[in-house]
């Protein structure tokens, strides 16, 4: 698999997301992913705040998620059925301003393939929108696929067989998440200006169309379930219902 990080200008919110992804993407061959952070989409989108005395930080990102736990130094929430810090809410490299994330990137992820399938008359193409995240128990972070477009995004082994001839019972590769991990790593969290990559030969079977909820998986079938017993009883409900 080969990943190449983009190195651009800076984006302008509300600038035209395509216009911009061609002027450093003019050709794009068969079997590429195109890897997008979901920060330029949010600009593109108009998708910042600032904070005022009437409209707190805090505010701003119970308004953007259906589930919030404060916490020490984030506040946990869950957000389109992803634990996440703080909504996806973001003020680095924001030139002040509260940057949101993007209103759906699962439908981003298919306009931009769609426009570029049609433009290079490609039959194999993918699109990633990316952000970060934090995991339990471990320091530092990673990437993650908010949405994608053009590739299964769950590769299933189960029933196929190990090395010694067994079934796997329970063994499935998140193949969405894991590609965005690899592609963060390369663009960079800091000041790297490498808001695109490009992904070629990949190991992943492209697709027309996506199954968006494949990805999901309810409370009570979640290995981490358990982490969430302590949680009141009105959090509860609406995380059951947000994972159902």
């Amino acid at each position: 698999m080969i990943i190449k990080a983009i190195k651009t200008r800076i984006f302008k919110p509300r600038e035209n997301l395509i216009s911009f992804i061609e002027s450093y993407c003019p050709v794009f061959k068969e079997a590429t992913i195109l890897v997008v952070t979901s920060k330029i989409v949010a600009l593109s989108e108009g998708r910042l705040m600032k904070e005022t005395k009437d409209l707190s930080k805090e505010k701003i990102i119970r308004q953007e998620c259906e589930v919030f736990l404060p916490a020490k130094y984030v506040n946990l929430t869950i957000r389109d059925g992803v634990v996440m810090a703080n909504a996806g809410v973001d003020e680095s490299n924001a030139n002040g301003y509260i940057i949101l994330l993007p209103r759906d990137s699962f439908l981003t992820a298919a306009k931009l393939r769609n426009y570029f399938i049609k433009k290079h008359k490609l039959k194999n193409f993918g699109v990633i929108i990316t952000d970060s995240r934090s995991l339990p128990l471990r320091a530092g972070i990673s990437g993650v696929a908010l949405g994608y477009a053009g590739f299964v995004g769950l590769k299933d082994y189960r029933q196929e067989l190990d090395i010694f001839g067994r079934p796997f019972h329970f063994s499935r590769v998140d193949m969405a998440d894991g590609l965005a991990t690899a592609a963060v790593l390369n663009m960079g969290e800091g000041n790297e200006r490498q808001p695109l990559a490009l992904i070629t030969e990949a190991p992943i079977k492209y697709v027309n169309k996506i199954k968006r909820q494949e990805l999901h998986i309810k409370l009570e079938e979640d290995i981490y379930g358990p982490i969430f017993r302590d949680l009141s009883k009105n959090n509860k409900r609406k995380i059951r219902k947000r994972l159902a």
